[in-house]
């Protein structure tokens, strides 16, 4: 694990999600804009905080960036958790 390829996964993982919810928003009229507008700036502020995270090793890098990247996947699990809750309830 290197500093590119985490970077490379942040960026992947949550555009991949920011035009998921761009897509749910089009596509499903039941699915309010502001909800995905919502989930969008979530996906943001995760990206932020993780980008803002890769930079400031504590530790031994190896278990930091594994740690890192298994919090990325949790957080993410849990906003695709959220936007298919609001596809359900529309």
């Amino acid at each position: 694990m290197n500093l590119r390829d985490i970077k490379k996964d942040i960026d992947y993982i949550l555009s991949a999600f920011i035009e998921d919810c761009s897509l749910v928003a089009a596509v499903n009229s039941k699915v309010s804009e502001d909800k995905a507008s919502e989930l969008m700036e979530e996906a943001v502020d995760l990206y932020n905080e993780l980008r803002d995270k890769v930079g400031k090793v504590e530790g031994n890098a190896r278990q930091y960036y594994t740690d890192l990247r298994k919090e990325l996947l949790e957080k993410t699990d849990a906003l695709y958790e959220k936007l298919s809750a609001a596809v359900k309830k529309a």
